[in-house]
């Protein structure tokens, strides 16, 4: 049980509204060891986002059971929930949520508000320069390419410390090259600080960069592929 950042057991997820249930989950089964870097694919709305907003503790499952870090999210309270969040996990997205009012290093600060313990917290500054932009400390988000705001965002999910990082469609406002950067920098991340890594993406090429592929379709898991490197 220790060795595993993620585990889900029967894990099911349905949407309901006056309309129509949609189950976007279909009682999947998925293990991702502490360190891993995985790839979750399939096409629009095969359950990849669901399942990263549930192992971000941003959704509760309607049943299964998910464990993380040791942790069963479903038996938590809103507020312990959030401590997951803030202490715990890393987020990146494909729009940047970047403060267009807050320049690079005021950008990658703002978690750290909303942490109470600051004593596993890396200095913001340290973390741009890791990701290549110590140069840019000062700029705001409309003087950054849409390469340099994304490792900006990079930085502000890894600022906490977090041991889980989760990234939905990354690369979806990248071109080619900065793409290719950003999963290059994912994997320096993994093998150099062991941080466990799930990123959704539709890019086949870039998946094959990680260690394993989770092919999701219409909420199931079709194929569960180990790359060897």
């Amino acid at each position: 049980m220790k060795d595993f950042a993620i585990r889900a057991n029967k894990l099911k997820k349905i949407y309901s509204s006056a309309f129509e249930k949609i189950v976007a989950l279909k009682e999947i089964d998925i293990e991702i060891k502490k360190g891993e870097f995985v790839t979750i694919m399939g096409p629009s709305g095969a359950g990849k986002t669901t399942f990263l907003n549930l192992v971000g503790c941003l959704d509760r499952p309607t049943s299964g059971r998910l464990d993380i870090l040791g942790c069963n999210p479903i038996e938590l309270n809103e507020g312990k929930l959030s401590r997951i969040r803030v202490d715990k996990i890393g987020f990146v997205f494909e729009e940047f949520f970047l403060i267009s009012s807050l320049n690079a290093l005021e950008n990658v600060q703002l978690p750290l508000i909303f942490a109470k313990n600051f004593k596993n917290n890396i200095n913001p500054e340290t973390l741009l320069k890791r990701v290549g932009l110590d140069h840019r400390l000062t700029h705001f988000p409309n003087e950054l390419s849409g390469g340099e705001l994304q490792r900006v965002a990079v930085a502000r999910a890894l600022v906490n410390n977090p041991q889980i990082l989760l990234a939905d469609e990354p690369t979806g406002n990248l071109d080619t090259k900065n793409a290719q950067g950003l999963f290059d920098l994912f994997r320096e991340l993994n093998r150099e600080e062991g941080l466990t890594i799930v990123v959704a993406t539709h890019n086949l090429r870039l998946g094959h960069s990680t260690d394993r592929i989770i092919h999701l379709n219409d909420g199931k898991i079709e194929q569960d592929e180990r790359l060897v490197k």
